[in-house]
């Protein structure tokens, strides 16, 4: 018997993971590592979008919490995976200098924007209006934490590597069981793989494929990350994440030679050095029709919760969402509506009726 069955290890299922030992939590869990976004994301934790110059959704209580969270994880793990970034908006006119210092006003943006305009010193970038920079900014190298985080897993046999067999969930009074484990509580925080879920298939996850390319520019010298119409994040080493594309019809993970081409246009107008493309990866962002997270218990399946819908913001969402959650089932604490899938309850009906 386990308190808990998590199903998925990205970024939804770690965070949830990690609430459950901080609150000496039994568990198991089960991954297949079908789904990949967590693994190829860019790993950045960003609060501003930078198109609109507009605070994210909920991101200064996200970032309080991510901050400690990926702090205690290098600990733990005795990983480097939290590397302080400088975010610099390019501009590409007087008028967004203009509407950077119109946002940097408002009360809940002044603290995460620089009301300094930053010239270009890099003759490898054609900035000429020089950047915004974003305050408490980093990246969070994912691929590695994913790997790490399922190492210790492992160590400590706490993980199933298979794919879950839904037939084999034998629903009994209080509890689940899955081939010999049985568990108080099962959470389903597998991302995209969610729309083969007969259980929460019903929620509108509708799943946005983003590509990111990696570079190597010797030339580039560039320590920041660079926001124009793509990011360029250093990684070390002369390489350089490039991305990404935002495509709502393809579902698959492998990469396209369009939209490697739409990047590297997009690339051109402003990265002015000889690179090569020496990496090319593809996920499915767990996205949702609300543009807001899917939280909370099934409508009839009480065991059963879901953790899902965090989108490109990952990184910041998921330590906040996960203990938001473990307090829902445990504390009895109240989602809150914009999060919780009670607002899809109808649809549940409709689809089940």
């Amino acid at each position: 018997m386990v308190d808990y069955l998590v199903v998925g290890l990205g970024l939804a299922g770690i965070s949830f993971c990690e609430v459950l030992e901080q609150h000496n939590k039994s568990f198991k869990v089960i991954s297949d590592d079908s789904q990949t976004s967590s693994n190829v994301a860019g790993g950045l934790y960003n609060p501003v979008i930078l198109k609109r110059f507009t605070l994210a959704w909920d991101a200064k209580a996200q970032l309080d919490m991510a901050i400690p969270f990926y702090q205690k994880l290098e600990q733990k793990l005795q990983t480097k995976l939290d590397y302080k970034l400088p975010v610099l908006r390019r501009f590409a006119s007087i008028e967004e200098q203009n509407m950077w210092f119109e946002a940097a006003d408002k009360p809940q943006m002044a603290h995460f924007l620089s009301t300094k305009i930053l010239a270009n010193k890099n003759s490898a970038i054609d900035a000429p209006f020089g950047y915004g920079e974003v305050l408490h900014t980093g990246r969070i190298a994912t691929k590695k934490l994913l790997q790490v985080y399922k190492n210790y897993l492992v160590e400590k046999d706490l993980i199933l590597q298979e794919t879950l067999m839904f037939d084999q969930l034998v629903f009994e009074k209080n509890q689940v069981s899955y081939k010999g484990v049985i568990a108080k509580n099962v959470v389903f925080a597998t991302g995209y793989g969610q729309s083969s879920n007969p259980y929460f298939n019903y929620l509108p996850l509708n799943g946005t494929k983003g590509e990111l390319l990696t570079i190597k520019a010797p030339g580039l010298k560039e320590d920041k990350v660079i926001k124009s119409s793509v990011f360029i994040i250093p990684l070390g080493n002369d390489l350089y994440r490039v991305g990404a594309t935002y495509k709502w019809k393809d579902k698959t993970n492998l990469p396209t030679d369009e939209s490697k081409a739409e990047l590297l246009e997009k690339l051109n107008t402003f990265l002015k050095c000889d690179y090569e493309v020496v990496d090319h990866v593809a996920g499915i962002r767990p996205t949702v029709v609300d543009r807001r997270p899917l939280v909370g218990r099934h409508p009839e399946k009480e065991a059963l919760y879901v953790l899902n819908g965090f989108g490109s913001r990952g990184v910041m969402t998921g330590p906040k969402l996960a203990l938001d959650l473990f307090n829902y089932i445990e504390n009895g604490i109240s989602l809150a509506k914009e999060i919780d899938i009670e607002r899809f309850t109808k649809k549940y009906y409709l689809v089940n009726s």
